[in-house]
């Protein structure tokens, strides 16, 4: 598939040190703002790609590009998808989705009447060792307690105290720890056991933000904890506990380098089943192959989480007062 990127920021450069290395994609293109055309030129002569553009809108109508990688700020997901859907292009974008349920559920229902792929970048959906995760489960009997924290002081924390507000604590930017960090550990929840009895969402808010946060997901049967936070950190060990045994993974979800497990009473074993590569690889395997099949079935699996965790996150921060720009559009 030919590729266009836009975004120049930290993600999308972390999938160009691995994207040429993936036989079937191409990436052509790279747009961004005009602040970032130094970065634009540099990343184009490093990575081989073609074209650059200060104007995504210029992306969007190269004829070249068949597959749009959006890896920008939050609340420009919705805009560039739907004029990437009107430009004919399928889509790979970065997490969160969209500002809210709403917005996500446009951007399927337009690319569907389009025949059209929207492909959520969500890393721990294809790691290997989140995989075998999902599979070691049945061994632990009876789910009691999940608990899963992604805590990780955040650079920028200190200048958004002082009042230089980072699009990643910006209401404006539909920014915030459950956006940024927590989405990781809620997807991952949704994948394993499908949508939530009820949410619940207890953040640490400053400046109208949520600078941290506790969110309570209950499935009747067992209890589930996610904790994001951009103002502290802490080990980052999960935990799934069940009746028969329990699985430990010491990372965060996102990156899922290892996990272990054991039987009530025994010993840990480790295993990794990742190989020496970027957590991002994986899923631009799988992308690019979803795409080159027109693999519908995937595609509409892939959706059902990214719409049970958009709801999800809806319900969470918007209980808790905090509300985005997008949210009062109709």
């Amino acid at each position: 598939m030919k590729l266009g990127i836009i975004g120049a920021g930290m993600i999308a450069q972390e999938v160009l040190t691995f994207i040429n290395q993936i036989e079937g994609i191409d990436p052509v293109a790279i747009a961004a703002t005009p602040r970032s055309e130094d970065k634009l030129k540099n990343l184009s002569e490093k990575y081989g790609i073609g074209e650059y553009y200060i104007d995504y809108e210029k992306l969007l109508v190269n004829p070249d590009v068949e597959v749009v990688y959006v890896a920008l700020p939050n609340n420009l997901h919705y805009e560039v998808m739907d004029k990437a859907l009107d430009a004919g292009k399928d889509i790979i974008c970065e997490k969160p989705f969209a500002d809210n349920v709403n917005q996500a559920l446009r951007i399927f229902k337009k690319a569907e009447s389009k025949g059209r792929i929207v492909l959520e970048a969500m890393s721990n959906r294809f790691i290997p060792n989140a995989l075998r995760v999902k599979e070691e489960i049945s061994k632990l009997g009876k789910i009691k307690i999940v608990s899963f924290n992604y805590s990780k002081y955040s650079s920028r924390y200190g200048r958004f105290k002082a009042g230089d507000i980072a699009p990643a604590f910006s209401l404006g930017n539909a920014g915030g720890a459950l956006m940024d960090l927590n989405v990781y550990n809620i997807d991952y929840v949704v994948n394993l056991f499908g949508r939530p009895k009820d949410v619940r969402y207890f953040p640490n808010i400053e400046r109208s933000i949520d600078t941290s946060g506790i969110c309570l997901l209950d499935y009747e049967d067992f209890k589930v904890v996610c904790i994001g936070a951009k103002d502290s950190s802490a080990s980052l060990v999960n935990s799934i506990q069940g009746e028969d045994g329990t699985i430990e993974i010491p990372d965060s979800l996102g990156s899922f380098g290892s996990y272990k497990i054991k039987k009530t009473g025994g010993d840990y074993e480790s295993h990794n089943e990742n190989e020496d590569k970027s957590r991002l690889y994986y899923e631009f395997v799988e992308f690019e192959k979803i795409i080159r099949t027109r693999d519908m079935d995937r595609v509409e699996k892939l959706k059902e989480i990214t719409l049970i965790t958009a709801e999800t996150l809806n319900q969470a921060r918007i209980e808790a007062g905090i509300f985005f720009p997008a949210d009062s559009e109709n």
